[in-house]
């Protein structure tokens, strides 16, 4: 499933020249990488005048905002084509085609398409693909010399698309009848593009995907996750900086726990699709790991690696939960030590096993989102206390803010330049981020 932590609906345009093709991006980090494809696409091919809608599906509060956005989208570009695509075209295409809005809808695998683009383009009304045949994953922009990233304009990092659909059956979870099953990007083609974004200015490559933990089960010999990270890092000794956008508890491989406690080139943070802390609920999610598996795995990083840090995504609300139930999740933010949380309160999605489950009261959901929300606060204020006196590297996102390996925002007064790493004495904190100087 795509990990909610790279769920919140965000929207912008990935171009900004006049009369070029605008994307707009809503839902996960995965989808940004693919605007920023059909953008570079759409520039090749010279379209013009269109904007283009990439879609979320995740809940229907997403969906909802995505008709929002067709609709704004044709209120502020009304003489642009309007072009829908992502999760939510693929699930439900009629619905976007029967809005008076929109000119086209693509699905997932024809908006990575180049040929969906410019004069050249079908001008088919619908053109959306049984997205269970697909059996690629955009190898046509993997490896390539303009292999594209999110956060292009400043070079800081780049986010890496290296896994695509997803082969589980979450019961909250629509997301797999949008991206397919899972399909993996060849370990030499990733390399081949990490070695390109090296020479392009990026200090630090997210690898990314629908259900990571997953990559290498299509591929000859079905390599774990941890053979691909271990190739990475040998092969590509230039690149300063890896991490990876999100990881199931129940399968990080032994090659890769043992890279993650002895390399330091990649960061000592892991982004937990955790989703619950307690056992039934898990089972009634049909996850893959319960409570015991996720806080093994990180005592036994943070034992081996003392600088570890978490972050976690956690549904408050789920169907049939108590008030012990979600005690357990409650308790297992401080248990771990998670100052990265990210809580979403339950929103049933239409199609999905969950939908049909007696709902817990929406009251009650929302008390419970603001407990974990707070649980979490507090891990954090605690956590980057802990920080100040130490050195460390930041990469710098923009003027004056950098990231520090273990996830950490420092603000600092005399600051480098966007897209740079430097050292920094982190001197105090706040609730939210240190304070430091370069050094």
């Amino acid at each position: 499933m795509l990990a909610m932590a790279d769920a919140p609906s965000t929207s912008g345009d990935i171009t900004s020249a006049k009369d070029a093709t605008k994307v707009i991006t809503l839902g996960c980090r995965l989808n940004a990488y693919e605007s920023d494809v059909i953008a570079q696409n759409a520039r090749d091919v010279e379209d013009r005048g269109a904007v283009v809608i990439n879609t979320c599906a995740v809940t229907n509060d997403a969906v909802a905002e995505s008709r929002r956005q067709v609709r704004k989208a044709k209120r502020d570009n009304p003489e642009a084509r309007i072009i829908v695509t992502g999760c939510a075209a693929q699930i439900n295409p009629t619905m976007f085609a029967d809005m008076a809005e929109v000119d086209q809808v693509l699905g997932n695998h024809e908006k990575m398409n180049p040929l969906s683009f410019g004069p050249d383009a079908s001008p088919e009304r619908i053109r959306v693909n049984d997205i269970m045949s697909v059996r690629e994953t955009a190898p046509q922009f993997i490896g390539s010399e303009n292999a594209p990233a999110v956060k292009s304009q400043n070079r800081s990092r780049a986010f890496l698309q290296v896994q695509n659909g997803c082969d589980h059956r979450c019961t909250f979870c629509i997301i797999p009848y949008g991206r397919g099953n899972s399909r993996s990007v060849p370990a030499g083609e990733i390399v081949g593009s990490i070695k390109s974004l090296v020479k392009q200015g990026y200090n630090e490559v997210v690898l990314t995907g629908v259900d990571l933990s997953s990559w290498g089960g299509d591929l000859p010999g079905t390599p774990p996750l941890g053979d691909l990270v271990r190739r990475i890092l040998k092969l590509v000794p230039e690149l300063p900086r890896l991490r990876m956008s999100s990881i199931d508890p129940a399968e990080v491989d032994e090659v890769l726990f043992d890279l993650l406690v002895t390399d330091t080139r990649l960061s000592p943070y892991l982004h937990l699709s955790l989703q619950a802390g307690d056992d039934m609920i898990l089972k009634r999610m049909k996850r893959r790991h319960l409570r015991a598996d996720a806080v093994d795995l990180c005592k036994r990083l943070r034992t081996a690696r003392p600088e570890f840090t978490f972050g976690a995504d956690i549904i408050a609300g789920f169907p049939t939960e108590d008030e012990t139930m979600f005690e357990n999740s409650l308790s297992i933010v401080s248990e771990i030590g998670i100052p990265w949380l990210h809580v979403f309160p339950f929103s049933p999605r239409e199609g999905t096993p969950a939908a049909k489950i007696p709902p817990v009261n929406g009251n009650i959901v929302k008390a419970r989102a603001k407990r974990l929300r707070d649980a979490g606060a507090a891990e954090k204020a605690a956590h980057l206390k802990t920080r100040i006196g130490d050195t460390d590297e930041a990469l710098f996102e923009e003027t004056g803010l950098g990231r520090l390996p273990d996830f950490s925002m420092v603000k600092v007064d005399n600051p480098a330049p966007a897209g740079s790493l430097a050292h920094v004495r982190i001197t105090n904190a706040t609730d939210t981020q240190l304070i430091g100087t370069l050094i």
